[in-house]
Parts: structure tokens; sequence; C-alpha cells
């Protein structure tokens, strides 16, 4: 007869303390959510990227919803729980708003989605080609009277529009006596658009990404009184998301880390979505399509929601 088992009092406790740290542990690798609300400001940069998400997550069984409105009233909605993530956190232009979301705790930034953003002096690729490489040359008496004695920026009120008319009024650059013609982003890129078809000499607020930069082959200047900001006028663009969503879903929070762009990449997809009227989900299909190997990156530890690799739900 084969004895029976007997478990101790203390054994069984042990095995029940293991059971449920296993328990937790596993409720801790799955996410709480099944729907992630995106900020989409009327950005073409953000609105492209979030729908290049929105896709990867759906096959993984999330549903991502978008929700249009300004980067400020995204920052506020952050902080009230409203919503989760924001891919266009854009520093040092929105530093004010940002550090307050910041200093609330109600936000973690999980840093760039986009590498080589800028944002400065600009000219057409012909203008650079013609020697024109530093904002220290605009005010030189021949460069000056090719260029009109004319900058042109963008909606009056605007960080950048303070930033040059700052430096216009401290002469920096000899910019004191030029003419600063402001007007909406459409109506600056209007000019210039004019002026490149006719080969013109323009210099103008670019950044990129954006369009602008493949369209008009465009340079940024060196400037060395950083007129736009600390190394040349060098961006952040940071995926922004709300601490308790984080907190609550690990697995997502790492996808959206490791979603990484160049601007030169943003900068064409912006043009196709944008300029070339593009359909919108097209266009991010395209891209996963066309960047396997960088779409691997962004899945590398991830799975699906019901925990399957990642890799095996996106082919």
């Amino acid at each position: 007869m084969t004895a029976p088992t007997i478990f101790h009092p203390s054994l069984h406790r042990g095995l029940m303390i293991i059971g449920l740290m296993l328990t937790s542990m596993t409720a801790q690798a799955q996410d709480e959510a099944s729907q992630v609300n995106f900020v989409v400001p009327p950005w073409p940069g953000v609105t492209v990227k979030t729908e290049i998400v929105a896709q990867l997550i759906d096959e993984l069984g999330y549903r991502a919803n978008r929700l249009d409105m300004s980067s400020t009233v995204g920052y506020s909605t952050l902080q009230s729980g409203d919503s989760d993530v924001f891919l266009g956190g854009w520093l040092p232009a929105q530093q004010k708003i940002y550090d307050a979301a910041m200093e609330s705790d109600a936000i973690v930034d999980l840093g760039n989605n986009v590498e080589g953003a800028r944002m400065g002096f600009a000219v057409p690729g012909y203008v650079h080609d013609a020697g024109i490489t530093s904002a220290t040359q605009l005010d030189e008496p021949e460069n000056r009277e090719r260029f009109g004695g004319e900058f042109y920026s963008i909606e009056s009120g605007s960080t950048v529009s303070e930033s040059i008319h700052d430096a216009a009024d401290a002469d920096i650059h000899g910019l004191g006596d030029w003419d600063i013609r402001e007007s909406s982003t459409a109506g600056m890129l209007a000019e210039v658009d004019a002026a490149y078809r006719e080969k013109r000499w323009i210099v103008f607020y670019g950044w990129t990404p954006h369009w602008m930069a493949p369209k008009y082959d465009m340079a940024i200047l060196d400037d060395p009184a950083n007129v736009y900001g600390p190394e040349n006028g060098k961006s952040d663009i940071r995926t922004i998301v709300r601490r308790d969503f984080s907190d609550a879903n690990p697995n997502l929070t790492r996808l959206l880390d490791q979603v990484v762009f160049s601007a030169e990449e943003q900068s064409q997809f912006i043009d196709e979505f944008s300029q070339q009227e593009k359909d919108l989900e097209d266009v991010a299909e395209s891209w996963i399509e066309s960047h396997p190997d960088q779409i691997k990156t962004f899945l590398e530890g991830v799975t699906t929601r019901d925990g399957e690799p990642a890799t095996s739900a996106i082919d």
C-alpha cells in the first residue's frame, strides 16, 4: 500500500503564495487597454505617423481612436485622462506647455520619434548651392540685394515669430533693418513656391520634417547665434504618453517607445499625403510594407494583446 501524501501547512501556504505571485505577474504583463486614444493635431506628419501606429496596433488586437484637436488641448486631455498618446511633442516649440504637463506628473516622455528634426533660416537648394550656408551671410551687401532684404516667417504671435523679431531687434546677423514678412504657413510657402519656380533668392523660416524639405531641396542655414534654439535649431519630436496609461499598458508602451522615423522619411510621407493628396490609409500601409526591417525593430519584444509574438500577427 502506498503511503498517503501529506502536505505540511507551511508548504501549502508557500505554494499558494507562489501561485498568487505568478498570477500577479501574468496580470501585470497583460495590457489593460483595448482602445488607444491618440491626440492628432491638424499636422500631416503627426496624422500619418499616428495612422502607421494605428494600423500596427489594430493588427495586434487593439483599437485606435483618433482625437482631432490642437496640441495645446491635447496636453490638457493627456493630463485629464481623456487621451492616451501624442506623437507630436515638438520641443522646444512646445516647451512651456510640455514643462507644465511634466510638472503635474501626468505624462511620460518616451523620447524622440524623429531623428534629424531642425528649424531655422532656410533657403531653396539652388541658393545653398550658390554658397549661402550660414545666416551670417544674409546681410552681406550682394546677398542682401538678392534677397531683397526680406525674411518670410509664419503667423505673428507664434513662438518662432517672437524669435525672429527678437533677433531683428538685437540686429543679429544684420537683420535689424530687414522686412520681416509674416503670414500663415500656407501664405509663407506660397511665396517660397513662387520664388522657387522662378529661381529667385528667398530666405524663410523652414523646418523638417515637412513636405517643404523635399519639394524645395531645402537647406537650413548654420546659425551661430542660435536664433531658433541651440545646436542650429535642433528639435526633438517626442512621444508623450499619459502616465496612468503607460503604467497599465507595458506592451503598448514598449511599442510606442520603439517607434522612430528619420526626418527624411517623415518629410516624404508628409509630401505624399498633403501634396500628392494620396489617401491617408494608403500612405501608411505603403510605408509599412516598404519598411519591413524598421517594422521589425518597432515590434521587437512586443506581443499581441493576447500574448502572441507581434511579428506573427503582422505579415
